[in-house]
């Protein structure tokens, strides 16, 4: 069929499906507006069964070489616009622009081949390609969960691939599990009369299949908190929980990341060859002249996206991470003249994960040039750039000085685990199972919880105090306008993790404590001096150490009001410096 022919057969099934009407009346609202126009976009609804029926060679165009297909009718239409003057302004077919979409999805079972640990099978996935038109567009993000219903059909390109012409598309809304597993039940009644017990069970038994319990607390707990702050829904973009571990034992925390993220649905393992963020290139359907590839993080939309070691990373990655970590949303960029459009253009993606890395302090290259830190608490992290140290919310320590570092242990676990790598060595790896973890996070992350009024003065307080003291004439605040936000985060975890629906004092204290330690190691003591260990001074062996620590946590409790009542707003320091 000639190409005129082809036109006359789209302006018949225009006319005959009032296409052409509404066509026109697109026209008239562009022709009224005041506002100057690059491009004028139309919808053109099509029903390719429909156009099959009109003319055999039309249909079999638009399903199986869309493009040209969509040139017939971006002809038939700036024709119709030039006949009938719809609009004056309109002087090029080229200015004639259609909504049409392509995406490629794979199931979610595939993502656990993004998911470091797991056992041992290979893994073989592969995309399929989606064709959307029309209204359905706007209806899919990258990142998303959905349920597709459509119509098989293939398209050659430089090998015969089957596709799907999207008829209904469905937003998924993940189960919420009911409830807990009995034995973590049963914990939590017999922890009931503490705020702090139940959680500090938890870090100390959690992943005793990778480090022996009791070993790594301060850390086991900042990832469960990291852990209950994702979603599987449309979350809020503060909620996020991003960690940056300083550890002399890459192999020991890469271990205990990649099983932590295991435990949500959206835990990515960034593999190292492929991209973190959306990149470019060249359709190879014949139906656009961009594809975007989505990249790690927007994989783990809801979930964790675990980088790994941030040496492994170029500078302008860790630049772009920086920035995408700022803002929560990462910029892609799209060049008109590389990729045949007549106009360059953006596209603007949420970042909605939280990052989890690690840095390598026992390096040769970082051991030669390491200097000695003047303040009292902080480390040298010059290697690293110190915005990007920033930018995640808590700064951890794992090494051979830090409290949560037990050689002995490890050592010990690491040989019974090469005997029998399948083992439960441990109690607790028995009462307390990865499904019954997987469980409970999935159960306490659905949790809506909401501030006490006494937690939120005194969060408030706190963050007003450590901002003071942490200000100078020249560089003013070290506490960037995140600070507050992190700290709401971390209390509303600690709630979490104690399926409780409201943050109290206790939780805000355990946030405040983990603030303050990772400020330490970035800038140094001040005045509220927070010991390494503060959040687990003891080694939690019975219920007589617990107990010691909830009356530790209560001084500190004491120790933190009188901070807010000697800096925070309101006192006679706070009001000397407005």
């Amino acid at each position: 069929m000639s190409n005129l022919k082809m036109k006359e057969a789209a302006l018949i099934y225009l006319d005959r499906s009032r296409g052409l009407q509404k066509f026109i009346d697109d026209c008239k609202y562009y022709n009224a507006s005041k506002q100057s126009y690059a491009v004028y976009r139309f919808n053109i609804l099509i029903n390719p069964s429909d156009i099959v029926e009109l003319d055999a060679e039309l249909g079999n165009h638009i399903l199986h070489q869309p493009l040209k297909a969509a040139q017939v009718f971006q002809s038939v239409c700036f024709i119709a616009v030039k006949t009938l003057s719809l609009i004056g302004q309109l002087q090029t077919e080229t200015q004639v622009s259609f909504n049409k979409q392509i995406v490629e999805i794979i199931t979610t079972k595939a993502l656990h081949a993004f998911q470091g640990y797991s056992n041992n099978q290979p893994f073989r996935f592969q995309s399929v390609t989606v064709f959307l038109r029309d209204e359905s567009v706007n209806k899919m993000n990258i990142g998303n969960e959905y349920k597709i219903i459509g119509i098989p059909t293939c398209v050659k390109t430089s090998q015969t691939a089957v596709c799907i012409e999207a008829n209904s598309i469905t937003f998924c809304n993940p189960k919420v599990p009911s409830g807990i597993s009995d034995n973590f039940r049963c914990l939590l009644s017999l922890t009931s009369s503490s705020c702090w017990k139940f959680t500090a069970i938890l870090a100390n038994i959690f992943a005793s299949q990778i480090v022996p319990p009791g070993t790594y607390n301060l850390l086991k707990l900042c990832l469960l908190m990291s852990l209950v702050q994702t979603s599987d829904r449309n979350k809020e973009l503060e909620d996020c929980l991003d960690l940056l571990i300083i550890t002399s034992d890459t192999l020991l925390i890469d271990r205990l990341l990649n099983f932590s993220i295991n435990l949500v649905p959206r835990g990515i393992r960034h593999p190292i060859s492929t991209e973190i963020f959306p990149t470019l290139s060249r359709n190879k359907y014949g139906t656009g002249a961009v594809s975007i590839q989505a990249g790690s993080a927007l994989l783990a939309k809801g979930g964790i996206c675990f980088i790994g070691d941030l040496a492994s990373h170029k500078k302008d990655k860790l630049e772009q991470l920086q920035s995408a970590v700022e803002s929560r949303s990462i910029t892609v960029y799209i060049s008109g003249k590389k990729f045949g459009d007549d106009m360059d253009q953006q596209m603007t993606f949420p970042v909605q994960c939280s990052f989890w890395s690690f840095v390598d302090m026992d390096s040769s290259s970082r051991r030669n040039i390491q200097k000695t830190s003047t303040l009292i608490g902080q480390m040298d992290c010059s290697l690293i750039p110190a915005n990007l140290v920033e930018t995640f919310g808590l700064l951890i320590n794992c090494n051979e000085s830090s409290p949560c570092h037990l050689l002995f242990p490890t050592v010990q676990h690491t040989l019974k685990k090469a005997i029998d790598p399948e083992g439960l060595l441990y109690v607790a790896s028995k009462q307390f199972t990865t499904e019954d973890f997987g469980k409970l996070l999935a159960f306490a992350k659905d949790l809506n919880v909401e501030f006490s009024l006494e937690a939120e003065r005194i969060i408030h307080g706190y963050y007003l105090a450590s901002r003071r003291i942490r200000t100078d004439s020249i560089c003013g605040s070290k506490l960037s306008a995140s600070a507050l936000k992190y700290l709401v985060s971390l209390s509303e975890a600690h709630a979490r993790l104690n399926l409780r629906n409201k943050v109290l004092k206790e939780d805000v204290l355990i946030a405040a404590l983990l603030f303050e330690t990772s400020l330490t190691l970035k800038y140094g003591a001040t005045v509220f001096c927070v010991a390494p260990n503060a959040v687990f001074p003891f080694e939690l062996y019975d219920e007589e150490y617990l107990e010691q620590r909830d009356i530790y946590l209560t001084q500190c409790q004491q120790q933190l009001q009188q901070f807010i009542a000697t800096y925070g707003p309101g006192t006679a320091v706070f009001a000397s410096d407005e």
